[in-house]
């Protein structure tokens, strides 16, 4: 299924993936991580750390050790289970620090994209559609946004993930909306674009700075480089902004 024309004229919702979206500008949490482990010269190969984190991710959702677990609580557990799959020998002294950075970074970017939100909701009803642990609404109040939202759908909660088109129509659900009333906001091309597309769902990829990647799935889709971008797509009604002019 492709998804309609773009028109901002017939949207009424705005839904978010959370991490990397809401809290970064496009870097997941395990790029995010790595690249604290390098600043804090804990050298581990890289395909290394990203099997160690795919592996802690699948842990704690499968058992479902995070359910309800507060921010602070769900970056350590995330940290510690990736420290430990590495089998790091040494002081664990860096770890504290890189968690630290990480809350730093991530409450530097919700609050700056809160101010955003705040002007969208005025606007639209606003939701979050995210492959999480069970924890996101604690997690967003711990944030300060958990307010500004109409809906959140934890996959843990639906049981199922992106892409499925079903947990975004979860959110539709809940929202009372159609597919072509909402438009969806994420920076994973196959779990967000792709998700969004199956559902007929116009879609904003949100692709960082990284240009040589701002390809969108399809024709006319607007590609952004900070939540920041929304406001002439969303609230000022301009025309898509698409690979390079994004920046």
């Amino acid at each position: 299924m492709s998804s309609p024309a773009w028109n901002p004229g017939n949207l009424e919702a705005c839904l978010f993936d959370f991490g990397g979206t809401l809290d970064s500008d496009g870097l997941t949490w395990q790029d995010r991580f790595y690249a604290l482990y390098e600043k804090h010269e804990v050298r581990v190969d890289r395909e290394a750390f990203r099997q160690a984190f795919y592996a802690s991710d699948d842990s704690l959702t499968e058992t479902g050790a995070l359910e309800g677990a507060g921010l602070m609580e769900t970056l350590q557990a995330q940290a510690e289970r990736v420290w430990n799959g590495l089998h790091l020998n040494g002081e664990r002294d860096p770890l504290g620090t890189i968690i630290t950075d990480f809350l730093d970074g991530m409450r530097w970017h919700v609050e700056r994209n809160r101010k955003l939100l705040v002007r969208l909701r005025e606007r639209y009803k606003l939701g979050i559609v995210s492959n999480f642990y069970g924890n996101l609404d604690r997690v967003c109040e711990d944030l300060g946004i958990l307010d500004l939202f109409d809906c959140t759908v934890d996959s843990s909660h639906v049981g199922v993930v992106k892409p499925d088109p079903r947990i975004f129509q979860a959110a539709l659900d809940r929202m009372h909306i159609r597919p072509d009333q909402a438009v969806f906001i994420g920076d994973n091309p196959g779990r967000d674009m792709e998700g969004a597309k199956g559902l007929g769902m116009p879609h904003i990829w949100l692709a960082g700075e990284d240009t040589e990647r701002r390809r969108p799935c399809c024709p006319g889709d607007p590609v952004i480089a900070t939540l920041d971008g929304l406001e002439p797509l969303l609230l000022d009604g301009q025309a898509p902004i698409q690979g390079e002019e994004a920046r």
